[in-house]
């Protein structure tokens, strides 16, 4: 059930044509209150998409009833006209669910440059079939409907003992190195909490879980993660307590998010310990995600240490480059900067990769999460626009 998990939500997911394959394609997720009280987070891309450019706007007041989701195109680089398509489908919504356009989060995902007549005709046209289908066990429709190069829906919930339930869907296989948020994620709640708490809680989240997925060095334009809260529990949480299970919700979203990235066959956490601060920790960690020589040899089943000292090297993190550290699934393969244990006893046959790097300069850690670098992500990327 996903987003409809929560008391107060309906969602579907319908097919308007906006995909030639004829799969689902567009999205709808109402908040039907008492409370509309929302926070969201969008990428840091300085290329932003219309639909980024209109939902920045929509949450400054803190209020969200609605959200609209497209897949087959990112209206991206499409000029007024596309920022014109994002304000009508905004007015779409509103119509046909009875809320203000100004409360209608708008999203899009898919090839950037899609945005013409076509596109709009069929996003608006499929609002109001969108909307009839909504029910409050339209989660998993609604999942399905955002996937592009996704092989599967992204879907998580979490119930607390107090009563109150997070619920949320999550799309991405590619360009996943998000600022502040990643891909297309929407996250629901029955909790009572106001627009300022929600904020707090989902930037927290967001930047242990999303901001920590790496899988591919690459930045959308039209990342959203949308917070939306009911109140139809009628219960006030801890924000400790609720911050504490946003965070599990969006951490199983991240991996799942990593586990179905485009072409990757292994799946590996880069875990930094031992840093000056928690920023060079994560610096670190990111410079071996990104390394292609450092995934290129996991893909080989390569555990060649050598390639993560060399991303290292290229950072600011503060350390004594000949004195750190590097284990590769258990084995610790360089120790203070020199060989150590054999790299045959390293097994990297497993899709699960953890690469421990202790850089003995402090007390402050961060794990990243990222993919090796295959054949088939090559050739899912190089023909993903025919």
């Amino acid at each position: 059930m996903s987003v409809t998990a929560p008391a107060g939500f309906e969602a579907s997911g319908i097919r308007a044509g906006i995909k030639t394959s004829g799969s689902p394609d567009l999205a709808l997720v109402v908040n039907r209150g008492p409370s509309n009280a929302a926070a969201a987070v969008f990428t840091s891309n300085r290329c932003k998409a219309n639909p980024i450019l209109w939902s920045e706007q929509v949450i400054t007041d803190g209020r969200v009833s609605a959200v609209v989701l497209n897949s087959g195109g990112a209206n991206c680089y499409t000029g007024s006209f596309g920022f014109q398509t994002t304000h009508a489908t905004a007015e779409a919504v509103g119509e046909a669910v009875g809320v203000s356009a100004g409360d209608v989060i708008v999203c899009s995902t898919g090839l950037i440059g899609v945005g013409d007549q076509t596109f709009r005709d069929a996003v608006v046209g499929g609002v109001p079939l969108a909307a009839a289908a909504l029910s409050a066990d339209g989660g998993a429709d609604a999942a399905i409907a955002i996937m592009t190069t996704d092989t599967k829906p992204k879907e998580a919930v979490r119930a607390s003992a107090e009563g109150w339930t997070i619920g949320g869907m999550a799309k991405g296989a590619g360009m996943l190195a998000p600022g502040l948020a990643t891909m297309l994620v929407v996250l629901t709640t029955d909790a009572d909490l106001p627009s300022d708490v929600l904020d707090r809680a989902l930037r927290a989240a967001t930047r242990v879980t999303f901001d920590r997925l790496d899988s591919d060095g690459c930045m959308s334009t039209n990342d959203t993660v949308a917070l939306l809260a009911s109140a139809a529990s009628g219960v006030v949480p801890d924000e400790a307590d609720f911050t504490g299970a946003l965070t599990e919700l969006c951490r199983d979203l991240a991996l799942q998010l990593q586990a179905d990235a485009e072409g990757a066959s292994h799946d590996i956490a880069i875990e930094v310990v031992n840093a000056a601060t928690e920023d060079e920790a994560v610096e670190a960690g990111r410079a071996v995600s990104r390394s292609n020589l450092f995934k290129a040899a996991v893909f080989g089943n390569d555990p060649n240490w050598g390639r993560v000292l060399a991303a290292l090297g290229t950072t600011a993190a503060r350390f004594d480059p000949y004195a750190v550290d590097v284990s590769m699934n258990g084995v610790m393969i360089c120790r203070t900067g020199e060989p150590y244990e054999s790299r045959d006893l390293v097994d990297l046959t497993p899709r699960a990769v953890h690469v421990l790097i202790d850089l003995k300069a402090g007390d402050a850690t961060a794990t990243i999460f990222t993919n090796d670098l295959t054949h088939d992500y090559v050739h899912e990327n190089s023909a993903y626009a025919s």
